[in-house]
């Protein structure tokens, strides 16, 4: 179930926002209607779920209108027009006083600038928020403690900002939000002002967070390798309107337009691509009815060098060499236990690019793809290469191999 839902959600800049909705009506682009309107488009009628646990990323160029939008769902902007739900509250409707509860006590902000008071300790910044709301003051404090341990710095909190680095400050930030308890937590860029090893730090320090609190995150980000590393999904924006929202995965291998491929060119994709998206369907003897002689037989009409073995219910089993079965036949021997090799290698439909890559390199047989014991798929050499080359043909279609990529496998 969805805990935030926007529709329609606009935003324009300027004197005469109906001239410039009107004009959105009509097709005309964000340049053209600041030519002749004098209205910048913000936000162009956004439409979205987030569910209840997910890290929502927002993510596009400067100037794309991530920052406004975040901004529009706890009306820090008004928006022109739409609407913004959490739960079944429409945040567009409500008063001031209504809306202030909203913001202290369902939906906390983490921003890029810190935003520490420099006069205040690491505990004090951590308690600003319960303080506002008047919690008692050894609540507030132990509530505060408890974040601050959750982000590591349980012995910082006599510290003051300036004693902090970069990061140790926007941990502060972080624990200051999450000490209110949120039903969401919004981040606007809040990892781009620091160093990259710090940034990647707390990437995975809100993975980790994440983890173990399922908090609903929005997280606003320029940076597409950030979006993919975080992200459960991604929505991708651009002159005020999102192009395309899907998963990390989803975006990578189906981009919805040429915009979205060419954002994407770039991407190492061995962070992202997984089993699943290169693995081909297998080509297997059943050790309940087959022998050697079949699966000899099968490996030439395929022009495989090797063949998985399975039971009826598709269980692995081991897999079979064309020498083996050769042999085997010469020899007069039926029953493929003889001749199967058991020590097989192994992925899940999770396991990334990167750790198939160092799996595939010396391995004499393809990857056996497996979910509860049941044989889902293989992958080649061939499909890992041409995965990280961006070749479509390897991701997730019934392809045949090239002899070459067959025997070496």
């Amino acid at each position: 179930m969805p805990i935030i839902k926007v529709e329609n959600l606009s935003k324009i800049f300027g004197k005469n926002p109906s001239q410039a909705q009107k004009l959105l009506d009509e097709g005309y682009g964000k340049e053209e209607i600041l030519e002749k309107t004098g209205n910048t488009v913000g936000v162009n009628r956004c439409n979205f779920e987030v569910e209840e646990g997910e890290i929502f990323v927002i993510m596009g160029l400067s100037g794309s209108g991530k920052s406004t939008l975040v901004r529009l769902l706890n009306r820090l902007i008004e928006p022109t027009e739409g609407s913004v739900y959490i739960n079944d509250d429409n945040l567009s409707k409500m008063s001031s006083k209504d809306l202030r509860d909203i913001r202290r006590q369902k939906m906390s902000m983490v921003f890029q600038s810190f935003a520490l008071f420099p006069y205040r300790t690491v505990l004090e910044n951590a308690e600003f928020g319960l303080e506002v709301q008047g919690i008692d003051k050894n609540k507030r404090a132990d509530k505060s403690k408890e974040a601050l341990e959750l982000v590591g710095l349980g012995s910082f909190i006599n510290q003051y900002p300036g004693q902090l680095s970069g990061g140790m400050r926007q941990r502060v930030g972080l624990a200051r939000a999450l000490a209110n308890d949120p039903e969401v937590l919004l981040m606007d860029e809040a990892f781009s002002a620091l160093d990259p090893l710090i940034r990647k730090e707390m990437q995975d320090e809100l993975l980790d967070i994440q983890e173990r609190m399922q908090k609903t995150i929005i997280f606003i980000t320029h940076d597409l390798d950030e979006a993919l590393r975080i992200g459960d999904r991604i929505a991708l924006m651009k002159d005020g309107s999102i192009v395309q929202i899907g998963s990390p995965e989803e975006i990578l291998v189906n981009p919805a337009n040429d915009y979205v491929e060419k954002f994407v060119e770039d991407v190492d994709r061995s962070k992202v691509l997984t089993a699943q998206h290169i693995m081909k369907r297998p080509e297997t003897v059943n050790i309940e009815k087959h022998g050697p002689r079949v699966a000899l037989e099968r490996m030439r009409e395929e022009g495989l060098s090797s063949i998985y073995v399975t039971d009826r219910s598709r269980n692995l089993k081991g897999y079979v060499t064309a020498d083996k079965a050769s042999e085997a036949k010469q020899n007069n021997i039926t029953d493929l236990n003889q001749i199967m090799e058991t020590e097989v290698p192994t992925a899940s439909l999770e396991t990334s690019m990167n750790e198939i890559f160092d799996m595939i390199h010396d391995s004499p047989v393809p990857i056996a793809v497996v979910e509860d014991g049941k044989l889902r798929g293989v992958i080649v050499r061939g499909a890992v290469i041409g995965a990280l080359a961006g070749s479509e043909v390897s991701l997730n279609e019934d392809h045949r191999n090239d002899s070459d990529e067959t025997v070496d496998q």
